[in-house]
């Protein structure tokens, strides 16, 4: 059975619709998908930034641990000015630790536009304060006891 040229004609043009459709909704598809990347990618920005603020963070507290149990690890092993020294600088490297900390969280290189939500300013400076607080206050008792 022989099929009219109309009819064939109709059927290519149908298909190309079809294809057209379906190639529409691809690219659609791929602009959606783009976009959800962009977005992904704003929100690893800004869970990296909160890792690398723990990490600064981390090494503040380490640092203000180290100054504080200097004095009870080496007396009797070295002289009491480099007990002093070395747990000054290790208490003022905690407090600048604390203070790049919150510095660094709150001037970022670019502003991504995430979903996931930042920490609070007012928070990270009110517990980066405090902890810059206590280190000063463990710098005075080193010097006082």
């Amino acid at each position: 059975m022989d099929v009219p040229d109309e009819t064939r004609a109709a059927v290519a043009q149908a298909k190309l619709a079809h294809s057209a459709d379906t190639l529409k909704d691809s690219a659609r598809n791929q602009e959606d998908s783009a976009d959800r990347r962009t977005v992904l990618a704003a929100d690893r920005t800004v869970l990296a930034a909160e890792r690398t603020y723990a990490a600064w963070v981390r090494t503040g507290l380490a640092a203000l641990a180290s100054g504080i149990g200097a004095r009870a690890l080496l007396t009797g092993i070295v002289a009491d000015w480099m007990i002093g020294a070395t747990g000054t600088i290790l208490i003022l490297f905690s407090a600048l630790c604390f203070l790049a900390a919150v510095w660094r969280e709150l001037t970022p290189d670019v502003e991504p536009m995430p979903e996931t939500h930042k920490l609070p300013a007012a928070l990270l400076i009110a517990v980066n304060g405090f902890l810059t607080l206590v280190s000063l206050a463990a710098l005075v008792g080193l010097w006082l006891k």
